[in-house]
């Protein structure tokens, strides 16, 4: 969420605009869309989990990385990019090697993923899977 001064409310009140504001996705897309292409490629992702990650059809993210589209991302597509960020952070917070970008292609044990990698597990988990990896990632690295 973006913290705004609200032109109709007291001065110094906040108003607080989520994704849900197609000023502020239209705001956000592009800059988004980028940190999402630079975690792809760190995390060494395919087509497919990069598609699958963020929502759409494979062909829809090859013209998406390829900067050919420039529309506006959904609530949905900026909430994965959110919750997918927020993992990368903590992941280096967390692991001060390489680790950090290895983590989401190891299969794991953890009752989240049971045997699977945590990109599998956030693949087939869509959204509330994602949030409860960055949970889990916060806590592990003492943030809640």
């Amino acid at each position: 969420m973006v913290a705004i001064p609200s032109a109709t409310r007291q001065p110094g009140i906040i108003e607080r605009r989520g994704f849900a504001d197609e000023g502020e996705r239209a705001r956000l897309s592009e800059t988004a869309l980028k940190a999402f292409g630079r975690l792809v490629a760190a995390w060494g992702l395919t087509a497919q989990q990069a598609s699958a990650l963020l929502g759409v059809s494979v062909s829809t993210w090859e013209r998406m990385k390829g900067g050919t589209v420039t529309k506006t991302l959904s609530q949905d597509q900026l909430t994965r990019i959110s919750a997918l960020t927020g993992i990368y952070k903590g992941l280096h917070l967390l692991f001060v090697d390489d680790m950090a970008d290895r983590w989401p292609q190891l299969s794991n044990s953890g009752v989240l993923f049971d045997r699977r990698t945590p990109v599998e597990a956030m693949m087939s988990g869509g959204i509330p899977h994602m949030l409860e990896v960055r949970r889990y990632i916060d806590a592990v690295r003492g943030g809640l």
